[in-house]
């Protein structure tokens, strides 16, 4: 077209404008979008002892989502709930270096931020945010009255808009060291939520919070912070929460069954309230969650959602792992597996250094652990009494969060019990303040993770309330002093616990808290699990 052809063009479409004859855009296509997602990874990117799980097997299962969905014309879009950091220590001493870069292989679009980021301090968050291509996103934490992550991403599929706002548990302060979290305010997730979702729906066709705050069914959230079932309820204009902190199944089943029931490999419904979708896949890599929308004439509609199991056993009827899978076998990418190796083989060769043997498993199952006294508890406490020379010790059962197996007990074992590098103290009270701080202790409540594991103490609580309390066989006496062993984490009032750590009783000695239970194991190995029968409470 000659330059006089293309004026006399633009003319006779400016009079056709103005003649109301123009040609109205296309109508946009209805978008079928997939959503898949994880949570809770605690350094899982290699498989377990039973194959189950690893970031290798889960590309395979992405790989093979996306291809399925391309080729119904759909687009998929890749997020995780939060705590990549955090539970095997392969990846613990390398700063979960391998789940970070590992994730950016699996191509993550954008992640929350949950608590278990600030285990370490400020730098290697730092570190891991330049490992990640894809954004952490939180939008409730402050620094000096600025947001100190993004807050949210837009992404554009197949024409249409998504936004991703990221939220994190407002528990967190009180969750991890005070100064890996020095300067930062965790404000109420719902209220920022409040503020940006208005926004983000004027801008997005759909609108998804990443969160890691938990999913506690039908808000019933005991001394939790609130989570997603209280912010749909609260914030309208949420298509969809995609969820972590909680570690379990969200899949309300059509008998409105228990999470807890749920079985590798069943359908599985997501929750619904005020609207909103909220889904959560479990933890540790067990699954990826699926969640088929359509999105059409400004309306978003789930058309189907599952679990996608990563080599998952089949649970028995009695509860107990089968041999056989709960779905198909899913081989590993062998890319990812490559790129993994040198990691996993660094993290091995640091770790299996046996440090002694036991006649038993002592138990740190992580359901008892924060109900009831355990005998892995006991040791874990008597190691402390023992290297500060305290009367008493106490650790909240959440800090435990691995048992110790029978036979050849190797350093990677202790790292999996305690694997956050907190510190041993030393609380020197009087009688009277050792029974004031007893009764706070007491009325932890059954799973909050503040459960006391004891040694050096013998009592008896009812309905919360301390009615006997022994140390060393005597009767606590209100006007002797008494040295109690407590890690840096309760001291800070951790899990609930009174804040100890200003009391000029409090000694921090700097001791970390798996190297005193190496050091205890070492020493006192073969140890008799009848040794450490949990004393009554």
């Amino acid at each position: 077209m000659t330059p006089l052809h293309r004026r006399h063009a633009a003319v006779l479409s400016a009079l056709l404008l103005l003649a109301g004859c123009a040609t109205p855009p296309p109508a946009r296509l209805p978008l079928q979008l997939t959503i898949l997602h994880t949570n809770d990874h605690h350094g899982r990117f290699w498989t377990n002892a039973d194959g189950e799980g690893g970031l290798a097997a889960r590309k395979t299962v992405i790989d093979r989502v996306r291809a399925e969905v391309a080729a119904a014309g759909g687009q998929v879009l890749l997020l995780d709930g939060g705590d990549v950091n955090t539970g095997v220590p392969e990846s613990d001493l390398q700063d979960a270096e391998p789940d970070f870069k590992g994730m950016v292989l699996l191509g993550y679009d954008a992640m929350a931020v949950g608590n278990h980021e600030f285990d370490k301090p400020p730098a290697v968050l730092a570190k891991q945010r330049q490992w990640a291509s894809f954004p952490l996103l939180s939008a409730n934490i402050y620094r000096g009255g600025q947001r100190a992550f993004e807050p949210y991403r837009i992404f554009e599929r197949g024409g249409y808009r998504i936004a991703v706002l990221g939220l994190t548990t407002d528990d967190t302060a009180k969750m991890v060291l005070p100064d890996n979290v020095r300067g930062l305010t965790f404000r109420k997730p719902a209220d920022e939520a409040a503020q940006l979702v208005p926004q983000l729906r004027a801008q997005a066709d759909m609108v998804i919070a990443a969160t890691h705050m938990g999913h506690y069914p039908d808000g019933h959230r005991g001394v939790n912070a609130p989570g997603d079932v209280e912010m749909a309820r609260a914030v309208n204009g949420l298509d969809l929460i995609v969820g972590g902190h909680s570690q379990n199944p969200v899949c309300m089943g059509a008998e409105n069954r228990r999470n807890e029931a749920y079985r590798p490999g069943e359908p599985c419904a997501p929750d619904r309230q005020n609207g909103t979708w909220i889904v959560q896949a479990h933890e540790w890599g067990k699954y990826v969650g699926r969640a088929d929308f359509v999105i059409d004439a400004g309306k978003v509609e789930l058309k189907q959602y599952a679990l996608i199991p990563v080599n998952m056993k089949a649970i028995g009827a009695d509860g107990k792992k089968q041999p056989a899978l709960a779905g198909a076998a899913i081989a590993e990418d062998s890319g990812v597996r490559a790129f993994l190796q040198p990691f996993q083989q660094t993290g091995h060769d640091r770790l299996a250094v046996p440090l002694g043997e036991a006649d038993g498993a002592f138990d740190g199952d992580r359901a008892r652990v924060r109900r009831q006294p355990t005998t892995l508890g006991t040791l874990i406490a008597r190691a402390m009494m023992e290297r500060t020379g305290a009367d008493l010790a106490v650790i909240n059962g959440g800090g435990v969060r691995d048992s110790l197996p029978a036979g050849r007990i190797s350093y990677r074992d202790v790292l999996k019990v305690q694997p956050f590098s907190n510190t041993v103290g030393v609380l020197t009270l009087t009688g009277a303040e050792l029974l004031d701080w007893l009764g706070a202790a007491a009325t932890m409540s059954a799973g909050s993770g503040g459960y006391p594991q004891t040694a050096g103490l013998q009592w008896t609580v009812t309905d919360g309330r301390v009615t006997e309390a022994r140390v060393g066989g005597a009767p606590i006496d209100p006007a002797r002093r008494y040295r109690l062993s407590i890690n840096n984490f309760t001291a800070i009032g951790g899990d609930g616990y009174p804040v100890m750590r200003h009391h000029p009783g409090y000694v921090d000695t700097g001791l970390n808290d798996a190297e005193v239970l190496r050091a205890y194991i070492a020493a006192r190995s073969p140890l008799k699990l009848a040794d450490y029968a949990p004393a009554a409470r």
